[in-house]
């Protein structure tokens, strides 16, 4: 597991080993090559081989219209959503080709789906991206035995909703009252709730599915059709 944020990522590293599992952590800025082979190849190294991957690492970016969001802040939600995810991506599908194949989930969201006019342009482009990456790679090397599939969580129960959300209504709201109501389901969601159809999807329990990009909403996007 990775992240820019060491003391977040020994926590979390720590949290996974109490509970029975395995964890180890590497710092790692997923917009720089450097930090994405020195990433994979710790992974080779403690396991042997590359056997699954999650893409899960984003920044929301700032709240604003198109015409009000300024360069830089395009700039720093590409560079690590869309470019970050490439990297990844050329990086583990890489050594899976040596080692007879894999699967990678790629964590978009909704915004990959949908869009939200006035508010995240720069985000809603990085997530379409990410979805394009995950079709294109599972059309790449599927007969390689190598499956990519991309996850769209609507709002879930995380510090970038609560910023996202914070950025909206001024801070005036909690995250809950505002987006509750915004999900048919009645409710956001849970970190585990996506997690479970992450670890599924890398499982051999989803041996024939690849190339789908999978809303995990309450419904969300349901509601966008009608």
């Amino acid at each position: 597991m990775s992240d820019v944020n060491t003391d977040g990522g020994d926590e979390t590293a720590t949290l996974i080993r109490e509970s029975g599992g395995e964890a180890v952590f590497v710092k790692a800025d997923i917009s720089q090559p450097g930090d994405v082979k020195l990433l994979i190849n710790r992974a080779r190294e403690v396991y042997g081989s590359l056997d699954c991957a999650c893409n899960n690492a984003g920044v929301e970016g700032r709240v604003a219209p198109l015409s009000e969001q300024a360069l830089e802040n395009y700039d720093t939600v590409m560079s690590v959503n869309a470019r970050g995810v490439f990297l990844c991506l050329k990086a583990e599908i890489g050594q899976m080709l040596n080692t007879g194949g894999g699967a990678i989930v790629n964590v978009a969201s909704v915004a990959g789906i949908i869009g939200f006019p006035g508010r995240l342009s720069p985000y809603v482009a990085s997530k379409h991206a990410i979805n394009g990456l995950a079709k294109n790679a599972a059309l790449e090397y599927g007969k390689q035995g190598i499956r990519v599939n991309a996850v769209c969580p609507g709002g879930i129960d995380t510090r970038m909703l609560d910023s996202v959300v914070a950025q909206t209504s001024g801070g005036a709201r909690t995250t809950r009252k505002l987006m509750d109501p915004l999900h048919p389901i009645g409710r956001i969601g849970k970190p585990e709730e996506l997690a479970e159809l992450i670890v599924w999807l890398c499982s051999p329990l989803a041996s024939f599915v690849t190339g789908a990009i999978v809303p995990v909403d309450g419904a969300y996007v349901a509601q966008s059709d009608q």
